[in-house]
């Protein structure tokens, strides 16, 4: 019985081993980086070798030293080479400093800025998606491997999703929310169709029961969080920014059947009582918070609500106003937010209230999303807290901190390059030079990768 029991596990033993043999070896790349920023404690890592196998990293180590101490030329790259297996593929960013893929916490991919007032109106859901397709590669090659698309139509975002997901076309990892969802005449309806159209938009919904329906019909549809209009907005037609809309007793529904079934909570709020309300509900996060007060921001920071302020919004609309033929009541509400939103998130910085980097891109072009950091250094924070906005708290966020928002292994091989340090100059953002998203590289303006033993 026991030479029978030895023989059975020798043969399971040997095949096991040719299985093993058959299986083809992961696909794998090292990434020779000059320097590496550790978004977590700041220092900047010099002379790296980041290894990559399918869409994980695997290590982070520093290059050997090189044989005679170095005194020959080119002779590290060569300990390097000497140490690394056949088929391997080997991207040089040694004159560039890398640094994990940004994170956007509030984008619209498939809005575009010409498309406002009564001239959205002529946007069918068909076309959105494909604008979509467009804004996702021009935010990917802009360095933002991992977005959150808060607010589209017709679950456009949805669709974009999983057609990035199956590599149909080239864009960010994306969390969506499919439609807002508002109370009717809110900042999420369609206000700009007169009564006999009696049309509305697809989230609108007033009352518990009906909050609690559309929360679980977007669910339904694809959403992976919620987005909900707790006060009047900028964009929208005969609103109010500084008035809250839903009820505390509408905003309780809401988060506890999101939180329920999985799904974080994303407000949009300027105003000072929306905010509040909104964040003693228990959302994750509110966007915008640009007419907040002190009561607010003490409320944000009590409940650990995040903010993601959307600021360089601001600074473009102001420079680009006068070209845009934006209509009235559009100009007006975003000068009244203007006036107040840096100051109150100067405030908000200042209090220690959790910031999440997001832009609102679509209000401006997409691509320019890492102005943003600019804005947050001159109202206080250092580069580096800046960048920890996209990176550590984003990530946080989006409940994603175990998979993206640092170069470590086990994370996502989501990676960009750029030629500056972006702690001693963060616009050099403003310029990503290599991208790579998922151990894929969709941009490379560096020298081109090279195969080990081909």
């Amino acid at each position: 019985m026991k030479r029978i029991l030895f023989a059975a596990v020798v043969v399971c033993l040997w095949f096991m081993s040719a299985r093993a043999q058959d299986r083809p070896a992961p696909k794998r790349t090292m990434i020779y980086a000059g320097h590496v920023v550790d978004v977590k404690s700041g220092r900047t890592l010099q002379n790296q070798i980041i290894t990559i196998e399918e869409d994980k990293i695997v290590s982070v180590r520093p290059i050997p030293p090189a044989p005679n101490g170095g005194r020959v030329p080119g002779a590290r790259q060569e300990a390097m080479l000497d140490l690394i297996p056949p088929g391997t593929t080997v991207i040089d960013l040694s004159k560039a400093t890398v640094l994990p893929g940004l994170i956007d916490a509030h984008t619209h991919l498939t809005f575009s800025p010409d498309q406002f007032g009564y001239q959205s109106l002529g946007i069918s859901i068909p076309r959105e998606a494909l604008t979509g397709a467009k804004n996702a590669k021009t935010t990917l090659e802009a360095g933002f491997t991992t977005v959150r698309n808060v607010g589209a139509d017709g679950f456009t975002d949805v669709a974009l999703r999983d057609a990035i997901d199956a590599g149909d076309i080239e864009g960010p990892r994306m969390l969506v929310s499919g439609p807002l969802i508002g109370i009717t005449g809110g900042h999420c309806d369609e206000n700009l169709l007169p009564y006999e159209f009696h049309h509305q938009a697809d989230g609108v919904a007033d009352g518990v029961a009906a909050v609690q329906h559309q929360v679980r019909e977007n669910i339904k549809y694809g959403a992976d969080l919620i987005k909900i209009c707790a006060t009047g907005g900028v964009m929208s037609k005969g609103d109010d920014p500084n008035a809250s809309q839903y009820t505390q007793e509408e905003l309780r529904a809401i988060v506890a059947d999101a939180h329920r079934l999985g799904r974080k909570v994303a407000a949009h709020a300027h105003g000072a009582e929306g905010v509040r309300w909104a964040s003693d509900a228990g959302v994750d996060s509110i966007e915008h918070g640009h007419l907040m007060d002190d009561a607010a921001i003490a409320t944000l920071r009590k409940n650990g609500t995040y903010l993601v302020p959307t600021l360089y919004l601001l600074d473009w609309n102001r420079d680009n106003m006068a070209k845009r033929n934006m209509p009235d009541y559009i100009q007006k509400k975003m000068q009244m937010v203007g006036a107040k939103a840096q100051d109150n998130a100067r405030k908000a910085f200042q209090s220690g209230v959790k910031i999440a980097f997001g832009t609102d891109a679509a209000v401006y072009p997409h691509g320019l999303n890492a102005h943003e950091f600019e804005v947050y250094t001159r109202l206080g924070m250092t580069p580096l807290q800046s960048l920890q906005t996209s990176l550590i708290n984003a990530a946080e966020l989006l409940g994603w901190a175990d998979k993206i928002g640092t170069i470590e292994p086990g994370k996502w091989a989501d990676i960009i390059a750029v030629d500056e340090d972006p702690l001693a100059d963060i616009t050099t953002l403003q310029h990503v030079r290599f991208v790579m998203k998922g151990g894929e590289v969709f941009k490379n303006e560096y020298s081109k990768p090279t195969v080990v033993g081909r």
